[in-house]
């Protein structure tokens, strides 16, 4: 059954905003994770916030808690683009501490704190949604497979291989996709019946009935129930009373062989995510118009290289290069590089990625390296290539990826005067 824009009107969308990202460090050292850049010119949040807008939804709450003012910022330059008039917003939601002296305990306790937003007159059902989550989805599918079938609550499910699985909820439903069991993050996750090596898990994307969620919250709070987390607490809740709760296998609008949905919650996971963007034919599509990717626009010149003479030639390959960069006699191999940088003579880049304002300097080498906003490397400066001398000033992943962290300043003895 089609419901056209009603569902949209009477949609709030909760989108929680306040992960600390500890196992991105030190990306996180200075914002949130939804705040972390991505793909050059992207903030990880405005994924999320993209489906919303191609979905349709145009009613947001963004609940902030650690490091906010990046990610409020960012919402105030790329997202001021909802009227009030017509009953469209977008806002950013810190702990108010209207239940106590506590900040957010977890997933539900933000939701549960904020109860007032999502009051009857307001909403009949709540889309909750990550803000720290990669993937292309069409929310509003999700919403009328929700009123279609009576749920009080669904909850986008995939298939994710068992090896991985245990970093996830897992759902255990009948055939008509009723969630009978869920087990969130178990050591030894169960395989799907019929489908060996794979477990169905829990995506955190829920539709709610806006009354249902309240009178839960309400009532394990009232009977002293932990209801912190929707994972651990609210849903085994919801399950083991017999509330009908359902699974909605997630349909993705990436247009790939298989579905993109990427939790970016490690250094490795985070390069790794991000190189694939730079292959021939990468997983994750951000070239296809008829799903736009929001983000803010920086009001600068486009990207140039500059030629000199000889072997100072500026070269950029496979790479993704953002609007203002120069790259100046140097060369780009397999690399992101972000809005703003420049790149000096004799410079080589490879497998990297350098974010906003960087400045490369002449006869720097820099290999498998994430360097964040604002930094200058010196003159000379090797980085990526002797990973024990970089373990000393810098962290350095498993697998040897270096991480520089925003606004690092290099001790004055390793500066030179550059030219280009």
């Amino acid at each position: 059954m089609f419901y056209g824009s009603s569902i949209l009107r009477d949609t709030i969308t909760m989108l929680l905003a306040g992960g600390v990202g500890q196992r991105l460090y030190p990306l996180t050292a200075f914002r949130s994770k939804p705040a972390v850049p991505f793909g050059g010119k992207y903030r990880i949040i405005d994924f999320a916030l993209s489906n919303c807008l191609n979905s349709g939804l145009r009613r947001i709450y963004i609940l902030v808690q650690y490091k906010s003012d990046s990610l409020n910022q960012h919402i105030y330059e790329a997202w001021s683009i909802f009227n009030p008039e017509l009953g469209e917003f977008i806002y950013t939601v810190p702990p108010q501490h209207k239940m106590g002296s506590d900040w957010y305990l977890g997933t539900a306790n933000a939701i549960h704190q904020n109860l007032n937003l999502i009051s009857d007159k307001k909403s009949k059902w709540v889309l909750i949604l990550s803000g720290d989550h990669i993937y292309k989805m069409d929310y509003l599918k999700m919403l009328h497979y929700h009123v279609d079938n009576a749920a009080d609550l669904s909850l986008s499910c995939m298939n994710v291989p068992i090896e991985e699985a245990s970093r996830f909820g897992i759902v255990e439903t009948d055939s008509e996709n009723k969630v009978m069991r869920f087990l969130e993050k178990p050591d030894n996750p169960p395989e799907i019946p019929g489908n060996p090596g794979f477990s169905y898990v829990n995506m955190g994307i829920y539709v709610f009935n806006s009354a249902v969620l309240r009178e839960v919250l309400h009532e394990m709070e009232k009977n002293n129930i932990p209801n912190n987390d929707f994972g651990s607490d609210v849903i085994p809740f919801m399950v083991k009373k017999g509330l009908k709760v359902i699974s909605y296998p997630f349909v993705d609008e990436n247009k790939k062989n298989r579905p993109y949905w990427k939790d970016i919650g490690t250094l490795e996971s985070y390069y790794e995510a991000s190189m694939d963007l730079i292959s021939v034919v990468p997983e994750f599509n951000l070239y296809d118009s008829d799903w736009p990717l929001r983000t803010y626009q920086y009001q600068f010149p486009p990207a140039k290289t500059v030629s000199h003479w000889g072997d100072r030639i500026g070269r950029t390959l496979n790479s993704l290069i953002c609007d203002g960069t120069i790259v100046s006699g140097g060369l780009i191999e397999r690399s992101i590089i972000g809005a703003n940088v420049k790149v000096n003579s004799y410079a080589y880049v490879t497998d990297s990625i350098i974010m906003n304002n960087c400045n490369i300097g002449r006869n720097v080498k820099i290999r498998r390296a994430i360097i964040d906003k604002n930094v200058t490397i010196p003159t000379g400066t090797e980085i990526g290539f002797d990973i024990e001398k970089d373990k000393k000033h810098f962290t350095v992943s498993e697998s040897g990826i270096v991480v520089i962290p925003k606004n690092y300043v290099f001790p004055a003895e390793e500066t030179k005067k550059e030219t280009t």
